[in-house]
């Protein structure tokens, strides 16, 4: 082999830092309900006080340096975060429309009932039933009254949904 295609020295490959792309587009407001900031604030807290330091302790070299490039990774798309975040109070009284924050529960024409939760986008969980409020679900139920039928779009097809509750925590 080419003494060009070897290396002399045993040091470590060079990380090279994944870049942290932002979910939301262009101008888009990072909206956030009250709970979700706060749970995003306990988890940068804890990455930065805890995590960080134990990994920054951590006796095996190359595995601290992938667990600091994957902590400080999150620790960057959080700021970000929390730099562009609007925070997005409840509704005060009966609100009988979908807004940011709503827990609307829906029928399908099947009679099969779900609920989802409109959230912010670093808040999406799809196992909790916690949408995206730019996610198809979401738009097609933004505005919608109690009792509204909406269409819902979706690669399969058409689907369409009736309101059958919203709720605001």
């Amino acid at each position: 082999m080419s003494k060009a295609f070897t290396r002399e020295d045993d040091a470590p490959d060079p990380i090279i830092p994944r870049r942290v792309t932002d979910p939301l587009p262009p101008g888009a407001r990072n909206y956030l309900t009250p709970d979700g900031a706060r749970r995003l604030r306990a988890e940068l807290d804890r990455l930065v006080q805890i995590e960080r330091p134990q990994a920054l302790a951590s006796p095996d070299p190359s595995l601290a340096r992938e667990q600091l490039q994957n902590l400080d990774q999150r620790i960057q798309h959080l700021h970000q975060s929390f730099q562009s975040a609007v925070v997005v109070e409840p509704p005060a009284g009966v609100i009988n429309s979908v807004r940011f924050g709503a827990t609307v529960s829906v029928r399908e024409r099947s009679g099969e009932e779900s609920r989802y939760r409109i959230v912010g986008i670093d808040e999406a969980d799809i196992e909790r039933g916690w949408v995206s409020w730019l996610s198809p679900i979401a738009r097609a139920l933004i505005n919608a009254r109690l009792g509204q039928r909406v269409r819902l779009r979706l690669p399969s097809g058409e689907e369409e949904l009736e309101v059958i509750d919203i709720v605001y925590q």
